[in-house]
């Protein structure tokens, strides 16, 4: 089993806690649909909600570091003329994003290829994370100030970029994951496995 962000994919999409118990059924909010049967979106922030609150693997998002990190990848991709949605925190970025790829991949096909995305995605950053604080002895612990700062280290502008936004991508895509893998495993009645 591929070992990602730290964890083995298995870890990654466990919605158990330590004693077994199904997390998703303990003080989680239940998913409503409309009367069209779509998902009520009030349901799925409360879902979202619950995960930054209770689940360490998505509430990291919260974090200052974390925080800086998005900041400057907005503010990177405003220079590079992206066209750019300005979120105020990048917790709020998660929600919208989970949230798109709810409507977008509204079927059991459509989103366990998008969680499948995001999987290979989640692996490309955090290989190239590694390889590159490896290469020029990056601190990357707890105990860093500033991801943006460490990644000062890197001689090349190109190489910062790629970095940093690597690390960006590590942490979202950890986020999205376990929140679409607990959808996904809610919506279908069977936990996400990659095929």
């Amino acid at each position: 089993m591929k070992k990602i962000f730290g964890w083995r994919l298995k870890e990654l999409m466990s919605n158990r806690e330590s004693n077994g118990a199904p997390r998703a059924q303990v003080n989680s909010p239940a998913i409503r649909r409309d009367p069209n049967g779509q998902l009520d979106l009030n349901s799925v922030a409360d879902v979202i909600q619950w995960f930054l609150d209770y689940d360490q693997r998505v509430a990291v998002i919260r974090h200052p570091k974390v925080e800086e990190l998005f900041q400057w990848k907005q503010e990177r991709s405003r220079a590079e003329g992206e066209r750019v949605f300005d979120f105020n925190r990048a917790e709020d970025r998660l929600a919208i994003g989970i949230m798109q790829a709810l409507a977008v991949n509204s079927s059991e096909q459509a989103l366990h290829d998008w969680i499948g995305q995001l999987l290979n995605a989640l692996d490309e950053a955090a290989k190239s994370n590694e390889e590159t604080a490896a290469a020029y002895k990056l601190e990357m612990g707890e105990s860093t100030a500033s991801t943006v700062q460490e990644a000062a280290r890197i001689p090349t502008e190109r190489g910062r970029t790629d970095f940093l936004t690597s690390c960006w991508l590590e942490v979202l895509c950890t986020a999205e994951v376990r929140v679409l893998g607990w959808f996904y495993q809610e919506l279908y009645n069977r936990p996400y496995a990659p095929r």
